[in-house]
């Protein structure tokens, strides 16, 4: 087998340890016979909080990871992320709107904020899809450009709403758009991630061939017997619903989308058959180890993932940049 073929076999155990080992880690210590003996508060910490936690961010990892890697094949842009498109502004108005209203409703096991901020996401893709049918064809450049506009649009109106909002539902909004995991209790959040990954998951896990085509140019791609609209529209929709059900979870978790994208394409290749494997089991694993410090590093306050998240993949870009000069970084 190749390097990278070797790479990602061994990704796999890596993984499953970090699974198996991050719900032991915490301000409160575990003992691994809680696993399967029952140790009272032990055994509740572990499969009530920490399991689910671990579980349901390794997932939002896998999800954010490969519509991170679809977006850029779709795109042809490295710096395309599973936000590009305003998803995660929409889901962040809906949210606010909720939290500005004060509603407290829920709808099965979802809360009215999770719920409000599924439709925005959703709203979103609507809006973006009709915005770029209204042009012939199914444009890429039209769609970037309707994501930074509607992202702009979102922006302001979150700020008007935290502006006119008192103290206590300001914070909350700032708090929810810093996107974590704190939030997870039960495997009910988890259940509502895997509704819509699996399937969007399962639709890009065909396509290997379709998005190495698309890289090269449409024009190209097409040529070689490839529905260039088609594959688009469904690249689109697949990453776009995966990435609304996460973002309605966990809110916006910056950079794992893009920083593990670049990492995977630098270690493994530009081959999709490699590269969208190895980005979901990487993204899930490296999710799961900053949520992990998030939890741990200042306990008993936890930080939102998404600010480790940040300062990891912020500076680990900027470096990458300078050390491979230009494009070739990306």
């Amino acid at each position: 087998m190749k390097r990278a073929d070797w790479i990602l076999v061994l990704s796999v155990p890596v993984a499953l340890a970090v699974l198996a080992g991050a719900p032991l880690v915490g301000m409160h210590d575990v003992p691994l016979r809680a696993l399967w003996h029952d140790e009272g508060t032990a055994s509740r910490i572990l499969w009530e909080l920490r399991i689910p936690r671990v579980w349901t961010g390794f997932v939002v990892g896998v999800v954010l990871a490969a519509g991170g890697v679809a977006f850029q094949a779709m795109f042809r842009n490295p710096l395309a992320t599973p936000f590009t498109l305003g998803i995660a502004g929409g889901a962040s108005l809906g949210a606010a709107i909720a939290i500005f209203a004060g509603w407290s409703f829920t709808l099965g096991w979802l809360s009215g904020g999770a719920v409000c901020a599924f439709l925005g996401a959703v709203a979103t893709i609507g809006l973006v899809y009709g915005l770029t049918r209204i042009r012939e064809g199914f444009s890429t450049a039209t769609l970037l450009l309707a994501g930074v506009a509607l992202n702009f649009f979102y922006s302001s109106a979150v700020v008007v709403l935290q502006y006119l909002a008192d103290p206590s539902r300001t914070y909350r909004m700032f708090r929810w758009m810093l996107g974590g995991l704190e939030g997870v209790v039960g495997f009910t959040d988890l259940k509502s991630v895997l509704i819509l990954a699996v399937p969007c998951l399962v639709c890009l896990a065909v396509l290997p061939r379709e998005l190495n085509l698309l890289i090269t140019g449409e024009e190209l791609a097409a040529a070689r017997g490839v529905a260039v609209d088609r594959i688009k529209i469904l690249v689109f929709t697949a990453v776009s619903l995966m990435v609304a059900g996460v973002v309605a979870i966990c809110g916006p978790i910056g950079f794992v989308g893009l920083i593990v994208p670049h990492v995977c394409r630098l270690v493994l290749g530009p081959d999709h058959r490699r590269l969208l494997p190895g980005a979901m089991i990487a993204g899930g694993t490296f999710l799961v180890v900053c949520d992990t410090v998030a939890r741990t590093v200042v306990a008993p306050t936890e930080l939102p993932v998404g600010v480790i998240t940040a300062m990891l993949g912020g500076p680990f870009f900027l470096v990458l940049l300078l050390t491979r000069g230009g494009e070739s970084a990306v």
